[in-house]
């Protein structure tokens, strides 16, 4: 794990490359509940038509006995809970692969994230940034893995990194 990792900065901005090595893993300090609400508007944004996630009456009738969440919307909560440790600084994603879904989610179901860096190179193109390739997965409240990718990004360095946060010159008034 790169130095001082486990003590918190009084402001956080996120890991630039950096603060990264190769093996060092990470595991999301929060839990997600995935809710029917959530699976239903996901369906309906993404246009998904496929009946095993909307209609309960049709789930029942196959081998999972329930409405299974689109699995887009565990990968986008999955990645969701995995950037304040790995890519809050992105600049970009390179590539995505070798996604895999070993067990279903279903709403209701916790889930947390758990990434490990698989390789750290420079940028050939952009001194500001470096590529960083993880390999994440997501593991629900019985300990079952239920996704599982490798993720490759554009990481700002340190050097590169603007400060975003305006301030103000108004003085607290309590």
């Amino acid at each position: 794990m790169a130095p001082d990792a486990e003590n918190a900065p009084k402001r956080w901005r996120g890991r630039f490359y950096e603060d990264f090595a190769v093996g060092d893993s990470f595991a999301s300090r929060l839990g997600r509940t995935i809710t029917e609400t959530d699976n239903s508007w996901f369906t309906l944004l993404t246009m998904n038509t496929n009946q095993v996630h909307f209609n309960r009456a049709y789930a029942e009738q196959t081998r999972f006995g329930r409405p299974l969440v689109v699995s887009t919307l565990t990968l986008a909560i999955i990645v969701g809970l995995s950037v304040a440790d790995t890519s809050e600084n992105a600049v970009a994603n390179l590539a995505w692969s070798e996604i895999n879904l070993p067990n279903p989610v279903f709403a209701g179901d916790t889930l947390w994230a758990e990434s490990e860096v698989l390789s750290l190179r420079e940028s050939a193109s952009n001194q500001d940034v470096g590529i960083v390739s993880i390999r994440t997965r997501g593991i629900n409240q019985r300990r079952e893995v239920v996704i599982e990718f490798q993720r490759t990004f554009m990481l700002l360095k340190r050097h590169a990194a603007e400060d975003v946060y305006p301030g103000t010159d108004t003085p607290w008034q309590i």
